[in-house]
C-alpha cells in the first residue's frame, strides 16, 4: 500500500472513531489535534499531529505551540513532545496518531504534575517604563483638528491637482506701498 493510501484509511479511521468528541479535531487533511484536560484550566493542553507526505514511514510532526498552550511551561511541552516522539519511533511504517493520541491520555496526570496549578503572575512592581518612552510621549504634538469651515476655505484655495495656484504667496505690491506709504524726501542740502 502507498504512504498516501495508508494515509486516507487513517484519516477515515480517526474521523470515525471520534466522531462526536469535541476534544478532536481535524485542521486539514493532514493535521489534528486533541486537547487533554477541562476547558479553560491551567492544567490543560492541545496536541497537534502532523503527517509529512511520507508519513506513516517517517515520524510526524508533534507541535505545542497553538496559542491555547501558551499557559503550559516551556519545559512540559518539550517533555511531552519529547514523550511523544519516543512513543512514534515505535510505530514507523504503521498508522500511530490514534495510538499517540490514547498514549498521551494514559500518560496525562503524570505529565500534568509539572504544570503549576496557578498560572504565573506577573509582579508589576517590577515592570518598569523607561523614561525615553514616556518622553516621546509627551514630545508627540496633537495634530490640529480643524472644523468643516476651515477645512473647506483650504479645499478652495488648491487647484484639481491638490496644488495652490501660481503666484497665492506673492506680494501684493501696491497694497504693500499703500501701507507703508509715501516718505517726503527732505531736500539735500
Amino acid at each position: 500500500m502507498s504512504e498516501k493510501e495508508l494515509q486516507e484509511e487513517e484519516k477515515e479511521a480517526l474521523l470515525s472513531i471520534y466522531d462526536g468528541d469535541d476534544l478532536f479535531k481535524q485542521i486539514d487533511n493532514c493535521s489534528y489535534q486533541y486537547k487533554y484536560g477541562e476547558h479553560n484550566s491551567n492544567k490543560s493542553f492541545i496536541i497537534e499531529i502532523k503527517w509529512g507526505e511520507k508519513y506513516p514511514n517517517e515520524l510526524p510532526i508533534i507541535n505545542m505551540d497553538t496559542f491555547y498552550n501558551k499557559h503550559i511551561v516551556t519545559g512540559l511541552k518539550q517533555k511531552i513532545i519529547d514523550v511523544l516522539t519516543e512513543e512514534a519511533e515505535q510505530f514507523l511504517g504503521m498508522s500511530m496518531t490514534y495510538s499517540l493520541f490514547e498514549f498521551l491520555k494514559e500518560k496525562f496526570e503524570e505529565l500534568i504534575k509539572e504544570q503549576p496549578d496557578e498560572p504565573e503572575k506577573i509582579d508589576i512592581d517590577k515592570l518598569c517604563i523607561s523614561e525615553a518612552n514616556q518622553q516621546d510621549k509627551q514630545i508627540k504634538e496633537k495634530k490640529e483638528q480643524l472644523t468643516k469651515a476651515q477645512k473647506r476655505k483650504q479645499w478652495n484655495k488648491v487647484d484639481s491637482k491638490g496644488d495652490k495656484p501660481r503666484g497665492w504667496n506673492w506680494m501684493d505690491i501696491v497694497r504693500h506701498l499703500s501701507q507703508t506709504g509715501s516718505k517726503d524726501e527732505q531736500p539735500i542740502s
